[in-house]
């Protein structure tokens, strides 16, 4: 998948390769579109983020972060250029990408699309490795080496939970969980509901399991 289906050079990951275009084979209905252009060998985004799913999970956390990267509609339009041939907006998620000429790189659907629903999740509960069982939560992220520190702020009703990763090549066994700077032995953060904010760490080193 990774030689044959991702783009550098565009930035996206390619349903199949190459695209079908006045072949004697009868793929179905995507042969209707033009030759990269959404099913037919273009980005058709669920599959990229499945992708970086599967390779998160498998422990290839640089993959999983380059597809992650690729994915985020904002880094299609960081200058002049780039705007102009991504041409969709950049705030939200494209349920598909162009990857053949003469649109190499153009965004299609917008808005409309599933594709972020999967996205969110990919953040949530693979990258950011949130494991939400009713009012308890555990962590198991997949994030690459050079996310060292980093934080989200998590809601749970009218309570804040401002949660603080940090990876470390000395961290040594399993995922470590402070709340309030209270040491939780279990590894599990009970949630609950007191409408005031907490502060929760998250140490850990690479490759870390519980």
């Amino acid at each position: 998948m990774w030689a044959e289906l991702v783009r550098e050079d565009l930035q996206i990951v390619q349903l199949f390769a190459p695209p079908f275009d006045r072949s004697a084979l009868d793929p179905g209905y995507i042969k209707g579109y033009p030759p990269g252009v959404r099913e037919n060998a273009g980005q058709y985004t669920h599959g990229a983020v499945w992708a970086a799913m599967a390779l998160a999970m498998a422990g290839r956390n640089e993959q999983a972060a380059t597809l992650l990267s690729f994915l985020n509609p904002i880094n299609h339009a960081l200058d002049p250029l780039a705007v102009e041939r991504y041409k969709v907006e950049p705030y939200v998620l494209a349920a598909d990408i162009y990857s053949q000429s003469p649109y190499p790189g153009r965004g299609g659907w917008t808005w409309y699309t599933g594709s972020a629903a999967w996205f969110y999740r990919l953040l949530h509960e693979v990258i950011f490795g949130i494991v939400r069982n009713a009012d308890t939560m555990r962590f198991q992220p997949h994030v690459p080496a050079s996310w060292t520190e980093f934080k989200l702020h998590y809601r749970y009703y009218q309570t804040f939970y401002h949660i603080v990763y940090t990876q470390s090549r000395a961290h040594q066994g399993p995922i470590r969980l402070t709340l309030d700077a209270q040491p939780l032995q279990d590894g599990t953060l009970k949630l609950e509901n007191d409408q005031r904010e907490h502060t929760v760490e998250v140490h850990f080193g690479p490759g870390a399991v519980e």
